[in-house]
């Protein structure tokens, strides 16, 4: 079935033998115009059932009310509540959000990008996908004149406004935690090594181990063991050494830790008496598994408002040229039963 045609203000003013311009001051509630003229263009635009373009209001007026945000996943709590975050603040300012999900790979990154940037956005937000090697594609954002803000997973080297949280202090609380609780063999399961947040939890990890004079051991630090399934492929490669460890600090993620549970509650190995497990982000089901998993919350709400925040305030003339451009978010180190030992 053929739609009907959309009413436009020409419509409105061949109707009413009115100057488009005319209608176009009305419907904008110019006082350039009469009030008797004006109630009659509205009324006729009722009738109508007129609907402002508001995409092409904007792009009149050089700037579109739409922001686009990228994220490698939108199934993370993580990654939702930041969306929920920016989008509580945007709401109240009149803007939409454009969601795009990089499934972590850069390829597919690139072309959400070169989407958000044809459909002329005012900003793009975005945390890399896991994949990330080269900026050039946010390079192309700033060119385009359109404003960047990249949060959580960001480019170091690129100039522009970063919301992060400290990645390094949190590991490095959560490894003297377990420490603290008689742990004596403290694995790591890390993420990609060219992400800043893997650097920088591997690296909180390796000085609580240092400060406490405890030795490094290459053979408990697992690359790339961020998801369940790959979180418990590293746990059966862990717990199958000679000297296996007693505590596995999922630094990259809670659901890497869910696999680290699975596979010590298959193998009979009692949690948190004989093996610790931390995660990482502090995901729904963490307050629900047996044990409840030690993680650590991100503030993932308040990094959403903030990154908006920074936007809007960037779009104010008296906060232009602000030199804050990164902005650092305390995470929470949330102690549960996975890694209660002394408590036994």
């Amino acid at each position: 079935m053929k739609q009907p045609k959309r009413a436009t203000i020409y419509d409105i003013a061949k109707k009413l033998n009115l100057n488009p311009s005319s209608v176009s001051r009305a419907l904008n509630h110019s006082r350039n115009i009469s009030t008797a003229t004006r109630e009659l263009i509205l009324k006729t635009a009722e009738e109508l059932n007129y609907k402002a373009n508001s995409m092409a209001s904007n792009l009149r007026k050089g700037h579109n009310r739409t922001i686009g945000v990228v994220v490698p996943r939108i199934n993370q709590n993580f990654f939702a509540n930041v969306i929920a975050g920016i989008e509580e603040i945007t709401y109240q300012q009149g803007y939409n959000l454009i969601i795009c999900q990089s499934n972590e790979l850069a390829a597919r990154e690139i072309k959400c990008i070169n989407t958000l940037v044809n459909q002329d956005v005012s900003c793009i937000i975005i945390s890399v996908s896991a994949d990330f090697e080269s900026d050039d594609h946010l390079k192309n954002i700033k060119e385009q004149g359109i404003s960047l803000i990249q949060f959580d997973r960001v480019a170091d080297e690129l100039d522009t406004f970063k919301v992060t949280n400290d990645n390094e202090s949190a590991s490095r609380e959560a490894v003297e935690h377990l420490i603290a609780e008689g742990y004596k063999r403290i694995a790591l399961l890390e993420g990609p090594q060219n992400l800043n947040i893997f650097r920088q939890r591997k690296a909180g990890y390796l000085k609580a181990l240092r400060k406490n004079g405890m030795p490094v051991i290459p053979e408990l630090i697992v690359e790339n063991a961020w998801t369940k399934d790959l979180g418990a492929i590293a746990t059966r490669k862990l717990l199958g050494l000679p000297n296996p460890p007693d505590a596995i600090f999922a630094s990259t993620s809670d659901f890497a830790a869910l696999g680290v549970l699975e596979v010590a509650n298959e193998m009979n190995i009692s949690v948190p008496r004989d093996l610790g497990i931390c995660g990482y982000s502090n995901e729904s089901f963490t307050e629900i598994t047996t044990p409840m998993i030690t993680t650590i919350d991100q503030h993932s709400t308040l990094m959403g408002k903030t990154i908006a925040q920074l936007y809007f305030q960037e779009l104010d003339s008296v906060t232009n040229g602000r030199k804050d451009k990164v902005v650092n978010i305390q995470p929470e180190l949330i102690i549960r039963k996975s890694t209660l030992k002394s408590k036994i």
